[in-house]
């Protein structure tokens, strides 16, 4: 696959190391000897995405305010976790009890995607969940999480994905994915 060659990473420092926000700057020799003492990497932990479709053939949506943009957003379920303290499935599955108070039993994995391998460091872990139920109230939520649920049919995701109603990317690619690859057969309905 081509002659591309890997960076050379001549020296490391973090420079936040703050339990919410990890910052390292990098000197990195590229393959053509130049170098570059200031390339930042964004150390962020996993994040588990999971896409809940009820037996309604709705799918539950969490809408919260995102400070860093100043805007409220309809997203999927989905929070961080540790790799070496939990797996994505679980992480995934308590993200969708906590942030909604709805489970499923009916849990596989879509795929793993990077969010941003230019400058950042995590992956994003995709699950599809069929017939889910609630089973409780929204529960365990971070202090910064107020969290409206909402259920929208299947039928009317993508004009709102193309009308920016729903805009945030790893929820986008798992909407595509989860809905028009044919997981499940909630693709074919469109």
């Amino acid at each position: 696959m081509g002659n591309l060659e890997r960076w050379n990473v001549v020296s490391s420092q973090m420079l936040i190391n703050h339990r919410f926000c990890q910052v390292r700057r990098d000197a990195v020799e590229l393959p053509s000897g130049k170098i570059i003492d200031d390339f930042f990497v964004y150390v962020k932990p996993d994040i588990a995405l999971i896409l809940p479709i009820t037996k309604n053939e709705e799918v539950v949506f969490v809408r919260q305010y995102r400070h860093a943009v100043g805007e409220f957003f309809i997203e999927l379920p989905a929070g961080r976790f540790n790799v070496d303290e939990e797996d994505a499935q679980t992480a995934a599955l308590r993200e969708l009890r906590e942030e909604t108070g709805y489970y499923s039993e009916n849990v596989r994995k879509i795929t793993t995607l990077y969010d941003n391998p230019s400058k950042e460091t995590n992956q994003i872990h995709l699950f599809l969940a069929e017939d889910v139920v609630k089973v409780g109230e929204p529960e365990n939520l971070d202090v910064t999480e107020e969290i409206d649920v909402i259920l929208i049919p299947i039928n009317e995701i993508f004009d709102k994905i193309t009308t920016g109603e729903i805009s945030v990317a790893g929820t986008v690619a798992a909407l595509f994915l989860g809905l028009n690859l044919n997981f499940g057969n909630h693709g074919n309905n469109q």
